[in-house]
């Protein structure tokens, strides 16, 4: 399509980041959005906009992941898949998939909260992407989800029940109301999203794989089927791989929107925003340009929003971390300690998975960028413990990190290690040099293709360390950036360390 002005226009993706998973909501005048968490803590995290376009975040519906001792070590890849966000009954409804342990749900009367407690509306193994939809028509209320086959043996499938309107249980035992396995070409059909239109039931839902798939869509006169299918988004010629699961929106003014993400390796699933409209001759949603993802396209028709983004940056004020920040799993009480001043400042948590960052809880990150940065942080080690680590990482499933650690002999070295996917111990990236103050500015200059140069400075200027690192991810999860503070296992106190001045830049 032929790009207009730039003030009037918007370019994909309109979240360059891991938002994964979307779906949106429109209440009054604004937005909201949710994406899954996985294994992280606090979950859920929750978006908001006034025109599609400019997103903040404003907080996190789920404060731990239960049950609790499920999730008090890292469990990168499970917890919190798929959430789908309704407002119905004036409050605020998200459910998602736990594939060990089933369907949950929590609403609350703002999207700030406060939020119920996890409910689990239906158990069993490899129950994944669940969608209510509350029928204004006839007051029934009714679920669908897919299934994961790694937990429950099978797929393709999508299964409906009702559900009592209350949103606490359901009503039958459920049917198979989409079978993708009977339609010609299709499979991985999942991320199911549930619709009411022009006397339709509809069903959004991706199919194809994360990576090379397309957006179908289904429509019925009754929930329980039969339902016809059509493809109504796919690459074509374009580079937007999937384009895979999101959230439709309709704005005050009328206008239909599209919100999905697109799979970008390191970088995760980044978030598109695509047109959206109804074809008058047969009644289906047309998606994109004619069916193929946009890349530069006019603004919705909303009042202009000043330019905005999630936060990333932090000076810590009082210690305390934004709300960009995630726990690889549930928090305990002492990793992170309040104080007066300005500076983040992290227990060295005593741990004997301290060799493999991936094995610990305690390592406070967010999101990798989608675009080339540098990331930059102050750090100052206050531990005497032999051993005692702090510093920035690139975590995924390999890993690197740069940092100081207090040797046997009493002195503070800058040390650089990474780890390899098959690794169960990290390995030196660069010599160690002497730290003698304890403190370093760390640097990590993020390139094309997520490929890391760290650098550091003690003193003397900033030196360059090790070869070019690349990120990768985790099976469903992009690369994250880290902070952390360790020590070996042992008893008493070890010390903590403080990092200030946390600051991405282009």
């Amino acid at each position: 399509m032929t790009a207009e002005p730039a003030e009037e226009t918007y370019r994909n993706p309109v979240l360059n980041a891991d938002w994964s998973d979307p779906d949106v909501v429109c209440v009054g005048d604004d937005f909201y959005l949710t994406a899954s968490s996985f294994g992280r803590a606090p979950g859920l995290p929750l978006l908001h906009s006034r025109d599609l376009v400019n997103w903040t975040l404003v907080g996190h519906a789920l404060e731990r992941l239960e049950p609790a001792a499920e999730f008090a070590s890292p469990r990168h890849d499970r917890g919190v898949w798929a959430p789908s966000l309704r407002h119905h009954d004036e409050r605020f409804w998200i459910f998602w998939g736990d594939p060990d342990q089933g369907i949950f749900q929590i609403n609350a009367p703002a999207v700030r909260g406060p939020w119920t407690r996890p409910h689990l509306v239906k158990e069993g193994k490899g129950l994944i992407d669940p969608c209510p939809l509350w029928d204004e028509e006839s007051g029934e209320a009714y679920l669908v989800h897919a299934w994961a086959r790694s937990r429950a043996g099978v797929k393709n499938w999508l299964t409906g029940h009702r559900m009592h309107p209350d949103g606490t249980s359901l009503m039958d035992e459920g049917k198979v109301i989409v079978d993708g396995d009977r339609i010609p070409g299709w499979f991985t059909l999942e991320g199911p999203k549930l619709h009411r239109h022009d006397g339709w039931f509809w069903i959004l839902a991706p199919a194809g794989g994360v990576e090379t798939g397309w957006q179908g869509a289904f429509r019925s006169r009754g929930f329980f089927g039969p339902y016809e299918e059509k493809v109504v988004l796919e690459q074509g010629d374009t580079d937007v791989n999937g384009p895979h699961q999101g959230g439709w929106v309709r704005t005050p003014s009328g206008e239909d929107w599209f919100l999905h993400f697109q799979q970008r390796g390191a970088y995760g699933r980044v978030v598109h925003l695509q047109p959206m409209r109804w074809d008058g001759a047969d009644g289906w949603p047309v998606l994109g340009d004619h069916g193929t993802p946009v890349v530069v396209h006019r603004r919705p028709a909303l009042p202009p929003q000043q330019a905005a983004r999630p936060a990333t940056d932090d000076d810590f004020p009082g210690g305390r971390f934004g709300r960009q920040w995630q726990w690889t799993a549930n928090p305990q009480a002492g990793w992170a300690t309040q104080h007066s001043g300005d500076g983040l400042r992290l227990a060295c948590v005593r741990s004997a998975g301290a060799h493999d960052l991936r094995t610990v809880p305690n390592v406070l990150t967010q999101r990798l960028p989608g675009t080339p940065v540098a990331v930059e942080v102050d750090l100052r080690l206050h531990s005497e413990e032999p051993g005692a680590r702090a510093g920035l990482a690139v975590l995924g499933d390999a890993y690197g990190w740069i940092g100081l650690q207090r040797g046997a002999d009493e002195s503070v070295h800058l040390v650089h290690r990474f780890a390899e996917p098959v690794a169960d111990r990290e390995r030196d990236a660069g010599p160690p040099c002497p730290a003698p103050e304890g403190r370093a500015r760390l640097r990590i200059e993020i390139g094309a293709g997520a490929r890391c140069r760290f650098s550091y400075d003690v003193g003397a200027g900033p030196r360059a360390s090790g070869p070019v690192f690349a990120a990768t991810p985790w099976r469903w999860v992009g690369a994250l950036l880290g902070l952390f503070a360790l020590a070996p296992a042992g008893s008493g106190h070890a010390g903590a360390a403080t990092f200030a001045h946390f600051r991405i830049t282009p």
